[in-house]
């Protein structure tokens, strides 16, 4: 990689966004980081405007921009706040690479605007893809912009396929870990609690999406992304139990070959390839070692722990707005969880509640898919408070 990259990263003081910004200190000078999208964490903020200097921020609301202005003292800078803002850091900060991490559908119009001017999206937000898939892969198409996806299982697939045809793919199968409840019944997953929930055992992650995992149904957004990324159909897409997550993906091609990618769970690995790719940088963890892992065990999944992976892959088939009511709902029921508001398994009786009543209809437009999106949160919201 000859010449400097300019980055920047929605979602800075996210699990992601933090890798990134490490990964980017491993491999100064070769990028520099012109803007930054955070959340409400201006003190995270300020501490990596302060060592990374870029030309514009955003935040969640005025209220902590205008704290920020109160805290910063350093060379110009643009802050600015709300999705506007997020979306200004994405198209207007002279960005080559944006690194799209806002968790949610929060993430959306952000990541739309990135696609639109950079020329290359690293793509952590998976409910961006779930949502809008079409819309943005339509959009890269005609802006010439790159898709490489962040997250670990997207991103063994791309390195997998990297030099074969989609032609000859017959399936590809993503693993999952199982998350904190793998190994417990149904009924005794039934008392689990936020704090068990939240105790992922392989990956550091933030708060929504290790509930997904606990439930699985991050990889059932996976699937739906997967679809969208590489074009595939949903009887090729697969997922495994892999409570080790050592494999990240396999996939299997028409002459019988198994291709799979390796690696140490850890988010930096993929991080560093969507910067960098197509070439390869000096790694920055210590390289795996097989003969300490000794065995790699592969599971089905059990749909009576993990009900909303089938809703998910019904998600998959159907299409036009059903992906989108999944995700509003499972937000929403996440929302509920972490706040107390209802049990465990609540989460997947709620989102199945919310989604069997949805009626599927088009959505060609993001303002077709924020409609149904807010009509789905406020069906769920209801239900939630028929419970609570």
């Amino acid at each position: 990689m000859s010449e400097r990259r300019n980055i920047a990263i929605l979602g800075s003081t996210g699990s992601v966004g933090c890798n990134t910004l490490n990964v980017i200190k491993k491999l100064s000078p070769k990028f520099r980081v012109t803007g930054l999208a955070a959340g409400r964490n201006i003190e995270l903020l300020y501490q990596q405007v302060k060592e990374f200097k870029p030309l514009i921020i955003s935040v969640e609301r005025r209220e902590d921009a205008e704290e920020f202005k109160k805290m910063y003292s350093g060379p110009s800078l643009k802050i600015t706040f709300g999705q506007e803002g997020a979306e200004e850091v994405a198209h207007s900060s002279g960005a080559d690479i944006v690194v799209s991490a806002i968790t949610g559908i929060a993430g959306l119009r952000s990541t739309l605007a990135a696609v639109r001017t950079a020329e290359r999206v690293a793509l952590a937000n998976k409910e961006s893809m779930v949502v809008a898939g079409s819309l943005i892969q339509n959009l890269a198409q005609e802006a010439g912009t790159e898709i490489i996806p962040i997250d670990s299982e997207h991103s063994g697939v791309f390195q997998c396929l990297n030099k074969e045809r989609k032609e000859a793919i017959k399936r590809v199968i993503l693993t999952a870990s199982g998350g904190p409840f793998f190994n417990f019944s149904p009924q005794e997953i039934r008392e689990k609690t936020l704090e068990e929930a939240l105790n992922h055992p392989r990956w550091k992650m933030g708060k929504k999406v290790s509930i997904d995992s606990a439930t699985l149904m991050n990889k059932g957004l996976e699937l739906i992304e997967a679809k969208w990324l590489f074009g595939l159909q949903p009887e090729q897409l697969e997922v495994l139990i892999h409570p080790e997550s050592i494999v990240h993906s396999l996939v299997e091609m028409k002459d019988g070959s198994l291709l799979a990618q390796l690696s140490p769970p850890d988010m930096r690995i993929p991080i560093q390839y969507a910067l960098t790719y197509p070439e390869r940088e000096e790694q920055i963890l210590p390289s795996l070692d097989l003969r300490m892992i000794r065995t790699l065990d592969f599971y089905e999944v059990n749909h009576e722990k993990f009900p909303l992976l089938l809703l998910a892959r019904k998600a998959l088939v159907e299409g036009e707005s059903y992906p989108v009511a999944l995700n509003a709902a499972n937000e929403v029921a996440v929302e509920a969880f972490l706040r107390r508001e209802i049990k465990f398994l609540a989460i997947a009786d709620i989102v199945f509640e919310a989604v069997e009543k949805h009626k599927k209809r088009a959505v060609e437009s993001m303002e077709e898919i924020l409609d149904v999106d807010q009509e789905i949160r406020m069906q769920t919201k209801n239900l939630i408070r028929r419970r609570v």
